[in-house]
């Protein structure tokens, strides 16, 4: 069992990575695990859209700043208290998928 404590990710961090990363650390940006990151994204579920290249996954770092800072403040702080959830997508129903 691990003891080290989950890194805490700063907009400047995510903003750091560049134009796209990896799953494994897009997932620890969401806090989601390596494992159920993978789950995720083979069913086209991972919250944001992933990138397949080859046998290789992608994510726009665009996209994880956008959850991370919606208002594009740099304050999360302001972000959390605006959060929701949307109860009206039926949960059984997949997610609709749009590129472009």
């Amino acid at each position: 069992m691990s003891t080290t404590q989950p890194r805490i990710w700063t907009v400047d961090d995510i903003r750091a990575l560049g134009a796209v990363t990896d799953l494994p650390t897009a997932a620890a940006v969401l806090g989601i695990g390596r494992s159920t990151a993978y789950a995720l994204a083979a069913t086209g579920e991972f919250p944001v859209p992933v990138l397949r290249i080859g046998r290789r996954y992608r994510v726009a770092v665009a996209h994880l700043l956008a959850i991370a800072d919606p208002t594009g403040t740099g304050d999360l702080t302001t972000a959390r208290s605006e959060a929701s959830i949307d109860t009206t997508r039926d949960p059984h129903r997949p997610p609709v998928r749009r590129h472009g």
